[in-house]
């Protein structure tokens, strides 16, 4: 089976949106790296998948005996189809702790395996992702702000920051090469 994936960045206006397909069988850790190339962010930073109560992600022995709560699920041992069985399940996926960038994770459907045709890959998208360690939504909103205005004397230095960044592209098939290199 093929699960239908719509992924939303939270707290982002206009929307930044990809619609992937991945196979039921792919565990969350493979999910994670698919999810850094479709979205377009480099995998420099720690990550977690939230499924009502559980969390999941790469295991930390060194936290799990200090006391923080529940310990992670080892994400390489869950399986997407385990673990969002149905239509309309969700998940939370966070990336970047420090940054905070929180993506909610829907199952559109769930689809036969369509032969002849290579998963993952991404069906759409709006919108480029924003350049790593800005400082999250807040941080992104004030390079949004700087690129509306840029002969404000104040925009000058996160304009040199963020380079020629586009916010409003979105390359497909560019994704879709990467996301082939991946199983």
């Amino acid at each position: 089976m093929v699960h239908q994936l719509k992924i939303k960045l939270k707290d982002i206006r206009p929307a930044i949106w990809r619609r992937i397909q991945v196979e039921g069988n792919t565990t969350l850790y493979e999910l994670h790296d698919i999810l850094q190339v479709a979205m377009g962010w480099e995998n420099y930073h720690l990550y977690e998948f939230e499924i009502g109560s559980r969390r999941y992600g790469p295991p930390d022995d060194d936290f799990a005996d200090l006391g923080f709560g529940e310990p992670v699920v080892n994400d390489k041992k869950a399986k997407l189809s385990h673990v969002a069985p149905v239509v309309k399940s969700k998940l939370l996926y966070t990336y970047d702790f420090g940054d905070g960038w929180r993506h909610d994770v829907t199952v559109e459907k769930i689809l036969p395996v369509e032969k002849g045709r290579q998963y993952p890959v991404c069906l759409a998208g709006k919108r480029a992702c924003p350049p790593e360690d800005c400082g999250g939504p807040w941080g992104y909103a004030d390079i949004l702000e700087a690129l509306k205005h840029p002969d404000n004397p104040d925009s000058e230095e996160l304009l040199e920051w963020a380079g020629d960044f586009d916010p409003e592209a979105f390359d497909i098939d560019q994704i879709n090469k990467r996301l082939k290199r991946i199983k």
